[in-house]
């Protein structure tokens, strides 16, 4: 079974925080999980991570999924790899991929088509490479007649030698059992006292093995982060990479300041993204949307021709033709009937709105079943939380709930029901009743002329 190890154990020191760097996040995604979706795409679930630097970090985000093991001491590469020798033990057939866990535009294409070559040419080791127009700081990948004779780092190298363009990317496959035997070869005979990984390659050409180089179409798997500048310039090309794409796919923007669209989002042609746009998680969108602009949507499903406006939606679904915002607030668990409005200042937590009902403007509705064609007024407010527990608030079809009304939950209102303004609601009201509770208003005539006239002294 073909397994993967991904090197997670770098501090970063650089970045100036006190976290693993490759949790250092890319389009609102660790660096770590970019690698490992790459994996899981090219088919390789089996997948142990090699930590290091406040490991507990990696196994708190990892939750479990997959093996890790610790390297307490930063000595090289090689030595990253030796302390998985238990995980390559527990099944040595087929091979093995090592990734580095912060160079996130790994892809499942290369990491796919250099195995194939790696079986063909029955190497012991084949060595992922890309070629650079300026390959300065990377470890040259030199060949000869019969494949690759070795790596050479930059230090080391001759003048002919860094005129090479073909780089080093730190991704390597192994024959597992091979990859075992060339890590007992390793020596750390060298002036940083270090194990390096890229000593597999002329161990095993010394060994009769065979060795071989992988050159990938993509580029941009060399791409990693030292610090944080490096960390922005990555967010800047993922960034615009996913943009292109919605391009290529017709989705249109006038302008692309302040838009960030994570990898995983889905949207169809004939949509508009605007400015100051942040669309996240796994958000799939229809077509013919205006999202934006000043808006944040996150882990949602929203239909055709939606306008989002302004506005914030998390964890929730928006159906056709509905309008939300400006400067409304959809929190989780919701689902947005099609058709409804959402208006300013409304706020909507685990509730769901149905068919052309409208909440124009400065409500709050929580933890509520609305009905279609509902009319919710200014200030009106379900009050869903006694202190102790929350309960639901039901409304019915064609209702009209007056401004600045309180539904004191749990309560129903049947269908048709009006609740006159300022009403609060404490117990069921049947269909196509009036609700009203108000208190005799007194009118006190002359009170502010006798209020302010001047005290005589």
């Amino acid at each position: 079974m073909n397994k993967a190890i991904i090197l997670a154990g770098g501090q970063g020191k650089r970045m100036k925080a006190d976290m693993p760097k490759p949790l250092f996040k890319v389009l609102g995604e660790p660096m770590l999980e970019w690698v490992i979706s790459a994996c899981e795409k090219a088919g390789i679930s089996d997948i142990c991570v090699v930590k290091g630097f406040k490991g507990e970090m990696i196994d708190e985000y990892l939750g479990g999924r997959y093996t890790t093991v610790l390297q307490a001491e930063r000595l090289g590469t090689g030595h990253a790899v030796m302390q998985a020798v238990p995980f390559l033990e527990n099944d040595s057939e087929g091979n093995t991929l090592v990734l580095c866990g912060d160079a996130p535009f790994i892809d499942a294409e290369t990491i796919s088509s250099a195995l194939k070559l790696h079986e063909e040419q029955r190497n012991a080791v084949t060595v992922i490479t890309a070629e650079l127009d300026a390959p300065k700081g990377y470890g040259r990948v030199i060949r000869n007649e019969s494949g690759i004779s070795g790596i050479v780092e930059e230090k080391d190298a001759t003048d002919e030698q860094k005129a090479v363009k073909e780089v080093n990317s730190g991704a390597y496959w192994f024959d597992t059992k091979q990859l075992i035997a060339l890590l007992g070869k390793i020596t750390n005979e060298n002036a940083q006292k270090e194990y390096y990984l890229t000593d597999t390659v002329s161990l095993a050409l010394a060994d009769g093995q065979n060795a071989g180089a992988f050159k990938s179409e993509n580029p941009d798997i060399i791409k990693g982060a030292n610090d944080r500048r490096d960390l922005l310039e990555l967010n800047t090309y993922a960034r615009m990479q996913v943009i292109d794409k919605h391009l290529e796919n017709g989705v249109s923007f006038i302008c692309t300041d302040g838009v960030v669209i994570e990898r995983n989002v889905e949207i169809a042609n004939g949509t508009e993204i605007l400015p100051n746009t942040m669309i996240k998680g796994n958000t799939k969108i229809g077509s013919g949307c205006v999202i934006g602009p000043n808006t944040v949507i996150e882990n949602c499903t929203v239909g055709n021709n939606v306008t989002v406006n302004a506005a914030q939606a998390y964890d929730s679904v928006i159906g056709d033709n509905a309008n939300v915002g400006p400067y409304a607030h959809i929190r989780p668990d919701c689902n947005i009937g099609k058709g409804a409005k959402v208006g300013d200042f409304v706020e909507v937590k685990n509730s769901n709105i149905g068919e052309k009902t409208l909440i124009s403007h400065l409500a709050y509705v929580g933890d509520s079943d609305i009905g279609k064609k509902a009319n919710i007024g200014a200030g009106a407010v379900t009050v869903n939380f006694d202190g102790v527990a929350k309960s639901r608030c039901v409304i019915g079809d064609y209702s009209f709930v007056g401004s600045n009304a309180s539904l004191i939950a749990p309560v129903k209102l049947g269908k048709g029901v009006y609740t006159a303004a300022g009403t609060t609601v404490t117990k069921d009201v049947p269909d196509y009743a009036l609700a009203i509770d108000r208190g005799v208003m007194k009118i006190n005539e002359g009170y502010t002329l006798r209020k302010l006239r001047p005290k005589s002294k």
